[in-house]
């Protein structure tokens, strides 16, 4: 194992950093074995240099391709001026990007945060309080409908809800206050609200479940269900908002507008961590001063990031590009002739496909390959490039997919 001094004076090869990371680091992933060191757009490359096409975009967070040149200006000129400020003063970038996602999404509030859980969280926070405030729900009673198959992070209460047994194997006690139904059965869903039911969250379609779509209509279904029993509809668009499926939020496929949705990843293009909770004045405003924060929510460097990022999305198109070029990639996928392969399915530039077999190994034997995805539920492999991706691109990393899977 290198010293210390001479990992500062050598340029390490990956098999010495792997080596420096499973000595050091805990052991809660079970990554790929490349060791990246650059990207640009949708390619990244090792510490030896080679090239790889990235099928994963760090489960959506860049959307925008890595490194966008534009959003690396914000950055570095906002870090120029001021970075933090806590949420005890004011910032200049903070109310411009309320604004920007007013307009973005229709919503009259936002909550800011860091990570997709910590935004979670919030909803979560919010959608009881609103109960008890608003609702009128007994003290400690507010109950929250979720899906089987869900994945809304790791914290303590997201696992509380996760019908995932490893997120939970010894994690325990866990949060009260979650009902879980079948994911996409509305018929469960009208049978789980009670009168202390105050919110219904869940996933457009499931991501770390595999790229799950629901049968149409559940979502329009749902929000009725929601409507007229006083449920709070809560959207998780975490991985498949800003322009992933194709539409700029995937419940824009069922023409519905949910009273809670919760963003994240994208919404710092691949540089900075910042998520977001959108609602109406009446869900976001039972919050006063003191009953949730963040010291690093919200804060001028990540909300100059953010603004960026959602210009780039708007002004070179992603959203459009996502769902042409989708298309093309997942005809071209439907195409492939292999009796292990269950199922291909997706929405935009985000698809699953489903295998008879243990996924980890054609996940590798691709990364040899030159394209890098990741296997989840153990038979599913995850297809979700940039946006930015090129037709010749995606012609490209078939013909590899097609060598491995074909």
């Amino acid at each position: 194992m290198p010293t210390l001094h001479a990992v500062e004076e050598q340029l390490l090869n990956s098999k010495e950093l792997t080596a420096l990371e499973e000595a050091y680091g805990a052991h809660n992933y079970l990554p790929l074995d490349v060791v990246i060191e650059r990207a640009e757009g949708v390619w990244v490359y090792d510490v030896e240099g080679k090239r790889y096409l990235d099928c994963l975009a760090a489960y959506s967070a860049v959307n925008q391709g890595h490194c966008h040149p534009r959003i690396r200006e914000a950055l570095v000129e906002q870090a120029g001026k001021v970075t933090l400020t806590s949420r005890a003063f004011r910032n200049a970038q903070l109310p411009l990007l309320y604004k920007e996602l007013h307009d973005l999404s229709g919503m009259e509030m936002s909550l800011l945060m860091n990570s997709g859980a910590e935004a979670v969280e919030t909803a979560v926070k919010a959608a009881r309080k609103w109960g008890y405030t608003k609702k009128g729900i007994p003290g400690d009673k507010a109950e929250i409908v979720v899906c089987t198959g869900n994945f809304h992070g790791r914290t303590v209460t997201a696992i509380s809800f996760s019908s995932d047994q490893q997120y939970r194997e010894g994690f325990g006690p866990f949060t009260p206050g979650f009902r879980q139904i079948p994911f996409g059965d509305a018929r469960a869903l009208r049978q789980a609200v009670g009168p202390n039911t105050c919110a219904f969250l869940c996933e457009p379609i499931q991501g770390e479940a595999g790229i799950v779509i629901p049968p149409e209509g559940f979502l329009r279904e749902a929000a009725e269900i929601c409507r007229e029993n006083r449920v709070l509809l809560m959207l998780d668009e975490i991985q498949s908002g800003l322009g992933r499926t194709g539409k700029l939020f995937a419940y824009m496929y069922e023409d519905i507008q949910p009273h809670v949705l919760i963003i994240g990843k994208a919404l710092g293009g691949g540089f900075y961590p910042i998520s977001a909770v959108l609602a109406s004045r009446e869900i976001l405003g039972v919050f006063g001063p003191g009953d949730h924060g963040s010291t690093f929510g919200g804060n001028p460097l990540a909300c100059a990031v953010s603004r960026a990022a959602l210009r780039v999305l708007r002004e070179e198109k992603l959203v459009e590009r996502s769902a042409t070029l989708g298309e093309y990639f997942l005809d071209k996928l439907r195409g492939l002739h292999n009796p292990l392969i269950r199922e291909v399915r997706g929405r935009g530039l985000w698809i699953g496909i489903e295998l008879l077999v243990q996924a980890r190994e054609y996940c590798e034997a691709l990364k040899q390959e030159g394209v890098l995805c990741k296997e989840t539920h153990g038979c599913i492999i995850r297809i979700a490039p940039p946006l930015v991706i090129r037709k010749d691109e995606i012609d490209w990393a078939f013909a590899r997919i097609q060598r491995v899977l074909g």
